[in-house]
């Protein structure tokens, strides 16, 4: 339970990031703080204390109960190299802003355009 929280409070520090600050940087670290929260979250609904991994042999038989779910693991892994992507794409558009407004500050942006 204590886990659970400790996301929570993750992620909240992460949407505070985005709602409460002006700088794109920091606006992006906050978007990459609460995706990371939201993955850390699905692999632990996925996780079984003493879990086996999903693997069937035919010297032992394991009751499938005490097998850990794989798809949130796999879901976590393709949202990863996504999120991936997408903060470069976002990174790279922040940039170009700098470029040509001279500043990441999102008020000083608002006023330059009129």
């Amino acid at each position: 339970m204590v886990a659970y929280l400790l996301c929570l409070v993750l992620f909240c520090v992460g949407v505070y990031g985005i709602l409460a600050r002006h700088n794109l940087i920091k606006i992006i670290i906050g978007a990459g703080i609460a995706e990371y929260a939201v993955n850390l979250f699905f692999v632990l609904i996925a996780y079984k204390y003493e879990g086996r991994a999903p693997i069937f042999s035919a010297e032992e038989a394991i009751a499938p109960e005490s097998m850990v779910d794989p798809l949130p693991h796999a879901l976590v892994l393709t949202a990863i190299v996504i999120g991936l992507a997408t903060t470069a794409l976002v990174v790279a558009i922040a940039m170009r802003i700098h470029e040509k407004y001279g500043t990441f500050d999102i008020a000083e942006i608002r006023e330059l355009q009129g």
